[in-house]
């Protein structure tokens, strides 16, 4: 494991352009799992993340559709996905998703994608203790309701795909 960077984000709109620097590194078949407690801007960096691709469509949480896929104007499409409902990684197989033409975000995905590939992009964002949006449940919580608050933010890289890769 590389940790390729390890930042405090100040804003919704600072989260958002690190979602669009991480884009300038993507490619098809790259794995970026997202971790971080509710509200901790997950969604808000894959936002960032799509809007510098080129996805079309809103990207927005897709909790309880589970998966969406942005066909974007960069190439690879990028699929947006969603683990906090599931119970089993066999769960997610079962989404038939396309790992290798895509590039996948996974929200809580830890857990979950092991074994998918041997190249992983983990990005943990942590809130300061004590937010309110931490104790609210998902279905109650709208990301773009949540205070703007700093973060720290910490990627860190494994596998062969990421050798030599700068943020």
């Amino acid at each position: 494991m590389t940790v390729l960077l390890d930042t405090t984000v100040a804003s919704t709109e600072e989260m958002g352009a690190l979602g669009a620097r991480l884009a300038a590194v993507l490619r098809a078949g790259d794995l970026v799992v997202l971790t971080g407690p509710l509200g901790a801007g997950k969604t808000t960096l894959t936002r960032g993340l799509g809007a510098a691709l080129g996805a079309r469509g809103q990207v927005s949480s897709p909790t309880f559709v589970l998966a969406r896929t942005h066909p974007t104007t960069s190439g690879p499409d990028l699929v947006h996905v969603d683990a906090y409902r599931l119970s089993d990684p066999v769960e997610l197989d079962d989404l038939d998703l396309d790992w290798d033409a895509s590039i996948v975000v996974v929200e809580w995905g830890r857990g979950f994608v092991e074994g998918i590939t041997d190249s992983v992009l983990d990005v943990e964002i942590v809130r300061a203790t004590g937010a309110d949006a931490t104790d609210a449940a998902p279905d109650d919580l709208d990301p773009d309701d949540v205070p703007d608050e700093p973060r720290r933010v910490v990627v860190t890289a494994t596998g062969p795909r990421w050798v030599g890769v700068t943020l």
